[in-house]
């Protein structure tokens, strides 16, 4: 099953059992998207939709994600949760509300995410790229992660962490103009910042399309706090991709200068990336997403897609009481 990008501004909208997108220009012209094999639709333009198509999607059980004009992701149509049920909701919120329990499941999750920000930074240090200072510091926060005693404990040493792993990526980078210098987000304003800004929004919302094919509640998180405003639980997954889809992404089209300068454009107190970088940097995440690696346990090739899925079928049975979560670690 593939994503559908949608980058031009026109409208969307169901004929009999298909989508049709009309773009807005003088000769307008149809470009129909059959449903059957369609997992997801990301919406960069500006378009105009119906309920009647929103009906159509939610019985496909196709969930349709919305960036802003900068790359950034604003929300979801979610279909109803035809998966949930509510023995694993009540688990999942028990597990939050009990701290001990949600912060040893974040404890997981951060120690995962770190191991890959390692195995990344090792596969770097192979080939010479000299990280010893920044991978020994980052091993020796990894041995505090099972000694934090809150949550926001345990976020000072992601931060801590993140900060050694950025400086590392500086020296990973070949080219001058796209080093991180200072990880900001809202605007960012450099290449570097913007890549990382736009690829985390882009698997934000694939983890949450591969989360709505279990019976998880993606508004409970456990590293991420349940609030009114979002949902948590995709974010708390795609820490544990981040290094492995998104940062593997970013290097790849920086050093071989498949993205450059001219893929920018600039706005107000920053910069963003244009439809031609866009649609490169898509490509190439697409490829790394559906990259398959050979599963121990399954012993069969799956891609990485799919593992972000298991990694949440792997957080509900660790709080149903099955089987202890053990993150998802690159092998390099």
């Amino acid at each position: 099953m593939d994503p559908i990008y949608i980058f031009k501004s026109g409208k969307l909208s169901r004929k009999a059992n298909t989508i049709v997108f009309e773009e807005k220009t003088e000769n307008a012209r149809k470009k129909y998207i059959p449903v059957e094999n369609l997992l997801e639709i990301k919406v960069f333009g500006e378009i105009d939709l119906n309920k009647r198509l929103l009906e159509f999607l939610a019985q496909k059980r196709i969930p349709i994600h919305f960036f802003n004009n900068y790359g950034h992701y604003v929300g979801s149509f979610y279909p109803y949760e035809f998966n949930s049920n509510g023995i694993t909701v009540l688990e999942q919120s028990r597990y939050y509300l009990e701290t001990p329990k949600r912060l040893e499941l974040a404890q997981k999750i951060i120690y995962g995410a770190v191991l890959n920000m390692l195995k990344l930074l090792k596969y770097y240090n192979q080939r010479g790229k000299n990280l010893d200072e920044q991978i020994n510091r980052i091993d020796n926060l990894l041995q505090k992660i099972s000694e934090t005693d809150s949550i926001e404990a345990l976020m000072a040493i992601e931060g801590n962490v993140r900060e050694l792993y950025y400086d590392a990526i500086d020296s990973i980078v070949s080219d001058d103009d796209f080093k991180i210098i200072l990880r900001e987000k809202r605007p960012p304003t450099n290449y570097m910042n913007t890549l990382i800004s736009f690829g985390n929004s882009l698997l934000y919302s694939t983890v949450l399309t591969e989360m709505y094919k279990t019976s998880l509640d993606p508004r409970i998180g456990f590293l991420h706090s349940t609030n009114f405003r979002r949902f948590s639980l995709n974010l708390d997954i795609a820490e544990i991709f981040k290094p492995v889809i998104v940062d593997r992404t970013i290097l790849s089209l920086v050093n071989k200068k498949k993205i450059d300068k001219k893929h920018f454009t600039k706005i107000s107190r920053g910069i963003h990336l244009n439809d031609a970088g866009r649609k490169i940097f898509i490509e190439s995440y697409e490829k790394h997403l559906n990259t398959t690696i050979k599963h121990r346990k399954l012993k069969r090739n799956i891609s990485y897609r799919t593992l972000i899925r298991h990694e949440a079928y792997k957080i509900i049975k660790h709080i149903l009481g099955e089987r202890e979560f053990k993150p998802f670690v690159l092998e390099v």
